[in-house]
This record gives C-alpha cells, sequence and structure tokens, in this order.
C-alpha cells in the first residue's frame, strides 16, 4: 500500500534503518556486540523459524481435518505436533481461519506483537503507524492496497496481537490443488497470507506471468 507496502524491497532503506545500520556498525567496532552473533540471530529467525515454519502448519492443517481441528481449538500443542516449539514471542497463539465468508487480518495497535516462531521477523510495514491504524479503522481499504480485492459480502475480522494473545490467519486451500503435496502446498504459502494481507493463489503469481507470456 502506499504507506507502508513492500517498501523494503522496492524503495530505499527508511532513515531509521540506516540509523539501526549505523548504530549496529558502531557497536561492532568497539567491541560491544559481535557482528557474526547478530547474522546467526537474524539468520535463525528469517531461515529457521521464519514463515516456512508457519507454512508447514497451513499445509498440515490443508490436508488433514483433525490437525485443523486441533489447530483452531488450541494452537500452542497442535504446532507442537510438528516439531515446532512454541519459543519466545510465541507462547500465546490463536489460529483463525479464512473462509469464504470470513477474512481476517492481523495487527499489533500498540506496537508490533508477532508470532515470530512460525512467522519469523516481522515486516516493516506491520510495524509502522499507517498500517496499525489503518487495519482498524479501514480494512477493506487496506487489503485493497495489498492487492486483496473481497466481495463486499466477505466479513472482515480484525485481531489486534498483544504480548498475552498473538493470531496467526489460516488462509483458505486455492482450488487446484488436489493433487499437490503437502510440501508443495507448504511452498505456495505467503508470510503475507498468514497475516491475512494477501491470499494463496495457484498457479502462483509468477508462474502465471510467465505462462501468459508463452
Amino acid at each position: 500500500m502506499s504507506d507502508h507496502g513492500h517498501r523494503d524491497h522496492n524503495e530505499p532503506e527508511s532513515g531509521p534503518a540506516l540509523r539501526v545500520k549505523a548504530i549496529e556498525s558502531l557497536l561492532v567496532e568497539k567491541g560491544v556486540v559481535d557482528a557474526a552473533a547478530l547474522d546467526a540471530i537474524v539468520d535463525h529467525y528469517e531461515n529457521k523459524v521464519g514463515p516456512r515454519i508457519g507454512a508447514r502448519v497451513v499445509a498440515r492443517a490443508w490436508v488433514d481435518p483433525k490437525f485443523r481441528r486441533r489447530l483452531l481449538k488450541n494452537a500452542i500443542p497442535a504446532i507442537a505436533e510438528l516439531g515446532i516449539p512454541s519459543g519466545p514471542e510465541g507462547e500465546y497463539l490463536t489460529v483463525v481461519e479464512n473462509t469464504p465468508e470470513v477474512h481476517n487480518l492481523i495487527v499489533c495497535t500498540l506496537c508490533s506483537c508477532y508470532p515470530w516462531p512460525v512467522l519469523g521477523l516481522p515486516p516493516v510495514w506491520y510495524k509502522s503507524f499507517a498500517y496499525r491504524s489503518r487495519a482498524v479503522s479501514d480494512p477493506r481499504g487496506v487489503l485493497r492496497e495489498f492487492g486483496v480485492e473481497l466481495d463486499p459480502r466477505v466479513e472482515i475480522r480484525v485481531w489486534d496481537s498483544s504480548a498475552e494473545l498473538r493470531y496467526m490467519a489460516l488462509p483458505m486451500r486455492p482450488a487446484g490443488t488436489e493433487k499437490l503435496s503437502e510440501d508443495e502446498l507448504a511452498a505456495l504459502v505467503t508470510r503475507d497470507a498468514m497475516i491475512g494481507t494477501a491470499v494463496v493463489k495457484y498457479p502462483p503469481a509468477a508462474v502465471a506471468r510467465a505462462h501468459a507470456q508463452d
């Protein structure tokens, strides 16, 4: 969206991001922090407990109705069945299901509470004031700016995360994926779909564009 979309990919880094880098460089230079340790922490949350973990949970829920019911009833023990620990920032997690009638949108209006163990590091826009305020006051408009155009009859439910309770959306399984394996399904699931600012598409947009050019 105009205020907080995928700015981290398409635009120069913001002032705060540059200041953080400058502070990090100074701390490393002074020997206060270890650059390798910082890189290891970032790698851990981006690649080992990042969105791919949440995608595994979603894919299992799509192929296993019993697991899906357990996940929606009590997310923590259900996720633990997959060998995924709750860990810091994920002790109090509730999963809400998107359906043809209801679309769920996750936000933290006070700060940036976020289920790190299943979604990794929160995106820059999730922490922005624009998203935190408008997700509540104009959720349909926010979704439209993310490219999600919902039927007016679809109810949008906004879930406000906090230190005591965090949320993850269980997106709808797209049509045409009945023959895909669980791993193939997980590869379709994006971080934004588990926040509610995107829907899972099949085939993926990049594949669809390639086919359209043939």
